[in-house]
């Protein structure tokens, strides 16, 4: 591994100067990039980790692609938004404690701050500005950033045949409907098993080891909240962050089952709302919390879910920045983590075929996926540039159709 790729901010207790001020600049690297990312990365999960492996492992080379997808698999064995959590992990790696907060809070914050602004459009007029112009042409390019991350990291990930084998299989339960969750533990756990396995065979004196967006208008359910009702909404939130595995629509399950059944506080179309609006916006899907708690409780119920949903996961990133090294340093977890590996690069390509079928729907689009995948694979240039490439491209088709 070169310098660059195992350096850490691994500062003396008594730091000098010069080590303060290298301290200080990838501080600020990290936040910038992670900055950057929240506010250019449309797409869901799968998108985010493309754009995030392009930026860090393929033009700043922060970590290399074996690192890269360790974090990558370590954060789907904790709840919360994973991509989110990837982003922390990886301003950890970068800047320590420091790095954690920024990388978290700097990718979240765009997205919070687009989510109440279209919350408040929401409740004020009663609809949302229109994005479908924009969208149709930022997600093909989208698309084609996920593939290309998707072949960066085969080589790493399916190191064996057995391993290739797995992620088809994984990905074959996705499309056929098999939930998220079960497929990451199946991956990870046969994988782990299947080396144990061997290494008993090879030695057997040896003891086996353990193993389009319309709404109703109006006004916030609470125009004048009272501290009860944000303390309510806030450990509502705070409960759903740190529980919750999956997608934006397992998301929906859990706050329909708070906010309309128990609570009352919004419709069921106002939830499909919500998460369209999560969808449709750049960086993490949680963000949806951001637009249900304005229309709870205004701004500050906007901020006070935002914080809430999001908290979890800098505490679990923290607490697995511990752990995730040592996964590696042993033989069977090492294998675990293979698996998990694996299956949750094959749960990345099922998302993105998925979202392919839907997005690239005629030769416009074609096109605009084709040429920014040729791209990639030509020149380093930044995903930003395809990103807002693909939305002028998507204005003029609106402007001009």
């Amino acid at each position: 591994m070169s310098p660059e790729l195992s350096r850490r901010d691994d500062t003396p207790d008594d730091p000098t100067g010069q080590d303060r001020e290298a301290a200080r600049r990838r501080l600020r690297e990290v936040a910038l990039v992670f900055l950057k990312l929240g506010a250019i990365a449309f797409g869901g999960p799968a998108a985010h980790t493309a754009m995030m492996r392009d930026e860090l492992v393929r033009r700043r080379g922060w970590v290399d692609d074996q690192r890269f997808v360790d974090l990558m698999g370590a954060t789907n064995l904790i709840p919360g938004p994973n991509s989110t959590e990837l982003a922390i992990h990886l301003g950890y790696d970068r800047a320590r404690g420091r790095g954690l907060i920024a990388a978290g809070v700097c990718f979240i914050l765009p997205a919070a701050l687009m989510v109440t602004a279209l919350a408040w459009a929401y409740v004020t007029y009663g609809h949302t500005p229109a994005v479908e112009g924009i969208l149709y042409g930022v997600v093909p390019a989208v698309i084609a950033i996920i593939a290309h991350a998707l072949f960066g990291l085969l080589r790493t990930v399916v190191k064996t045949v057995w391993l290739g084998a797995l992620a088809v299989a994984a990905l074959a339960a996705y499309l056929l409907g098999v939930n998220e969750l079960l497929i990451l533990a199946a991956g990870a756990l046969l994988a782990a098993a299947v080396r144990t396995a061997r290494r008993w065979r090879r030695d057997s004196a040896q003891g086996l080891l353990a193993v389009p967006l319309l709404g109703l208008g109006g006004s916030p359910v609470f125009p004048d909240p009272t501290g009860g009702q944000l303390a309510q909404l806030f450990l509502t939130m705070l409960k759903i962050g740190s529980v919750l595995y999956g997608s934006g629509y397992v998301l929906l399950a859990f706050v329909r089952g708070d906010f309309a059944d128990r609570l009352g506080w919004v419709t069921d179309q106002q939830l499909i709302d919500a998460v369209s609006i999560g969808q449709v916006t750049p960086g993490p899907v949680f963000t949806t919390a951001t637009f249900l708690g304005y229309l709870v409780a205004g701004p500050a119920g906007a901020f006070l879910a935002t914080v809430a949903i999001f908290l979890p996961s800098f505490v679990f990133v923290g607490l697995l920045t511990k752990l995730t090294d040592r996964l590696r340093s042993r033989d069977w977890t090492s294998a675990l983590l293979d698996g998990l590996n694996a299956a949750a690069l094959a749960l990345m390509a099922g998302v993105s075929y998925e979202l392919g079928r839907t997005a690239i729907v005629d030769w416009p689009t074609t096109a605009i996926a084709l040429a920014t995948l040729a791209l990639l694979w030509r020149t380093r240039l930044n995903s930003a540039w395809y990103i807002a490439a693909g939305a002028l491209i998507g204005l003029a088709h609106a402007t001009l159709g």
